[in-house]
């Protein structure tokens, strides 16, 4: 838990994955629907499509912050992909699959690799799934 907020938002969500979804300032604000791989319409946003963006620019943003305590200076062209998956579980309810490639062009392996690593444990998003998701960061 943090030990101070520094930031804080608001999101309201009406009619579910075929609903509206919108931040109390406006910033955000979808339409969304049911992909047609689980028996809706698609063509729309979906919940795992603002998973994914949230975490990917997190991740990057916790790379920078990690490699900035390490003097290391991430490239402008670094970038994060995260894959979100979603299927039925074998208990109820459903679950997410959540895959990170970091692509830190210019940066040495083993250096790369302990950014991924270190931005990992400070990423709050890594810290939020940890014990729920088996998340396991590599490099592009």
């Amino acid at each position: 838990m943090p030990t101070k907020i520094a930031y804080s938002t608001s999101a309201t969500a009406t009619g579910g994955r075929d609903g509206h979804s919108k931040t109390h300032d406006g910033a955000v604000d979808v339409n969304l629907a049911v992909p047609t791989e689980m028996g809706g319409p698609g063509g729309g946003v979906n919940p795992e499509h603002l998973f994914a963006t949230g975490y990917a620019a997190c991740f990057l943003g916790a790379v920078k912050f990690y490699a900035g305590q390490k003097k290391v200076t991430v490239p402008d062209d670094a970038t994060v992909t995260v894959t979100v998956g979603i299927g039925p579980r074998e208990d109820l309810g459903f679950g997410l699959d959540v895959k990170i490639k970091v692509d830190l062009p210019g940066i040495e392996k083993s250096v790369a690799e302990d950014l991924i690593a270190g931005g990992h444990k400070v990423c709050p998003y890594s810290h939020a799934t940890s014990g729920t998701l088996s998340i396991t960061p590599e490099l592009a």
